[in-house]
């Protein structure tokens, strides 16, 4: 009994399975250049939430470029032709430059659609929390991109 015990553990222990999401698996992806273009609040949150990092005294590093951004839509509207849903959308097009050539590309879009509220401070916090959780979202997406 005591073998049997003593093999299950050593198997399930040693099956080599790591979390991808755990912070100490996140690596600081170092690249020579890092440009932005579009919203800046979603590159700057996209930086800064996988530790991209910009090394100018290694010229062998690729160069990194992010585009993004961020729209809301109205979806539907009702008999007074007032706004009864939302369609918040974040696209990140995410290329990878090497000697003045595309070596990896990859776009990245998450959307989500909810309903209009009464109180157009509620409305404008919560489409703000929305674009946070779909920012979190695609740089999940992101990390598994740069670690494949």
């Amino acid at each position: 009994m005591k073998k049997i015990l003593f093999l299950l553990i050593f198997f399930v222990s040693s099956c080599g399975y790591q979390a991808i999401y755990q912070n100490d698996n996140i690596k600081n992806f170092k690249f020579y250049k890092i440009k932005t273009e579009g919203e800046k609040k979603i590159n700057r949150n996209i930086i800064n939430s996988i530790s991209l990092e910009e090394d100018r005294a290694n010229e062998l590093l690729n160069e990194l470029l992010l585009k993004s951004s961020f729209e809301v839509k109205g979806t539907s509207k009702n008999k007074k032709g007032q706004i009864n849903s939302y369609k918040s959308s974040i696209l990140v097009n995410l290329s990878i430059i090497k000697n003045n050539k595309i070596i990896k590309n990859k776009t990245f879009s998450e959307e989500v659609v909810y309903n209009a509220k009464d109180n157009k401070f509620e409305l404008l916090e919560y489409q703000s929390d929305i674009k946070i959780d779909l920012i979190n979202k695609i740089v999940e997406d992101i990390i598994l991109f740069l670690n494949l």
